[in-house]
């Protein structure tokens, strides 16, 4: 698929346009999360432990990614987390602009590593995060759920 200009910001003020993107993004991410209103938006945008990045396609938002960035004793941990482009706009650069965006962000903060999951089934992505350098770790990641 051809490549389009994609530019990427940082969302610093939730508007209509903003909350009407994530209704219209999340889902494609998990069935099964809720949406966040604009209220829940604007506090997540608000943390200073977060980072909320867009993609646009000329004026389209075509993805969005999360960065959680927190000092802890043994430096900046960063993790890039809830990354989706719309599935009209896959594999035209958003993804990688987003994440590139992203690391730039880390490091300009101090992190030395930035971590991310990934589900075996979303392949592609797989991918694009092993060309832009992302190694698999041996890891026991655990999960505790409240419900």
């Amino acid at each position: 698929m051809p490549r389009v200009s994609v530019h990427v910001e940082v969302v610093t003020d939730v508007t209509d346009e903003v909350c009407t993107a994530m209704r219209r993004l999340l889902p494609q991410l998990s069935r099964s999360a809720t949406v966040p209103d604009a209220d829940r938006l604007r506090a997540i945008v608000a943390s200073p432990a977060v980072t909320v990045l867009i993609a646009r396609a000329g004026e389209d938002i075509v993805g969005s990614l999360t960065l959680a960035m927190f000092p802890i004793p043994t430096g900046v941990r960063a993790w890039i987390e809830d990354v989706v482009v719309d599935e009209a706009a896959r594999g035209k650069g958003a993804g990688a602009a987003l994440t590139e965006h992203a690391l730039a962000i880390a490091r300009a903060a101090g992190a030395r590593t930035v971590d991310l999951t990934s589900r075996p089934s979303r392949e592609a992505a797989g991918r694009l995060y092993e060309r832009l350098g992302f190694e698999r770790r041996e890891t026991r990641l655990s999960r505790y759920s409240f419900g």
